[in-house]
């Protein structure tokens, strides 16, 4: 099993070019759709509605496609492993933070700063090099988000708590991206994404029942933001990542996450009014440079 074929065929700019931009536009759009659901259901039963269609989706569509399973249990639960911090822990906290008020751009912005802290504790971790404009993209990133929290202190209109659960949901996914870097090895993409898919189903489907009432409005709207999550992030988005990825421009795809805070806070603005400080956005602009300038360095 590998999931990087040996070859693949040669690209043109203009394909990448959309490609890319397709990918930003699913991407960006996953914290707006998961605010736009969030009023018709609690977190936890929003996201247990999301990755039980996901998985409808993602486990037939392996066995149709004859994609590779892991040869060993083991191998399995190291992939299902990385999954919670991946998807459960990282998502719990972006639905959360959402939730309890904060925006799409700032949410965004927080979760946008996972491949800058990946790299920087890869370093420690995995003993890779870090680059000098590694530790300067991380100070600035962290600069830009003590901006942003300022902001909030100052002029609170994101919550503290909400804040706090998206660095929880932070630090799940770069753990979770350590530990998939570390233990997990090359595996089959789709078989990969349909496991995680699977075990944050089942965690989700178990946190709502034990903490939240899993009472749902059934609306349109809700079941436009479930089936927008879930095909839009859990499959054309994750599609669109791989592809870019086997094709050869992984560093395009990192330097592409920190282009979602501004797409994002667009998006908030036109669906919902949101509506940044002059601090907030010099925070997100000065976080961006410092991810900008790790990323391009790699």
């Amino acid at each position: 099993m590998n999931n990087e074929p040996p070859s693949q065929p040669q690209i043109s700019r203009t394909v990448l070019a959309v490609v890319s931009a397709l990918f930003i536009f699913f991407w960006a759009s996953g914290f707006v759709a998961a605010k736009y659901g969030l009023p018709y259901a609690e977190p936890f039963t929003l996201m247990a509605a999301r990755y039980v269609v996901a998985t409808a989706i993602m486990v037939p569509a392996c066995f149709i496609l004859k994609a590779s399973w892991p040869a060993t249990f083991r191998a399995a639960l190291h992939i299902m492993i990385a999954g919670i911090g991946i998807q459960v822990c990282y998502l719990a906290g972006v639905y959360y933070g959402l939730w309890l008020g904060v925006s799409t751009g700032v949410t965004a912005l927080v979760v946008g700063l996972q491949p800058l802290l990946t790299g920087v504790l890869a370093g420690f971790v995995l003993r890779e090099r870090i680059s000098r404009n590694n530790w300067i993209g991380l100070i600035l990133g962290f600069i830009g988000l003590a901006l942003v929290v300022w902001d909030r202190i100052v002029s609170p209109t994101d919550t503290l708590w909400g804040l706090g659960a998206l660095i929880g949901g932070l630090v799940g996914i770069t753990l979770g991206t350590l530990y998939q870097k570390k233990y997990c090895g090359p595996f089959d993409i789709r078989t990969g994404v349909a496991l995680q898919t699977i075990v944050s189903c089942v965690a989700m489907l178990g946190l709502a029942a034990a903490f939240e009432t899993t009472h749902i409005d059934w609306t349109l709207d809700f079941v436009f933001a479930v089936l927008w999550s879930a095909i839009g992030l859990s499959v054309i988005a994750s599609c669109l990542f791989y592809w870019l990825i086997q094709r050869g421009a992984a560093t395009r795809v990192t330097s592409l996450i920190y282009l979602s805070p501004p797409t994002t806070a667009l998006m908030g603005w036109a669906m919902f009014g949101e509506i940044m400080s002059w601090l907030a956005i010099s925070g997100m602009l000065v976080a961006m440079a410092g991810v900008a300038m790790a990323v391009r360095t790699r």
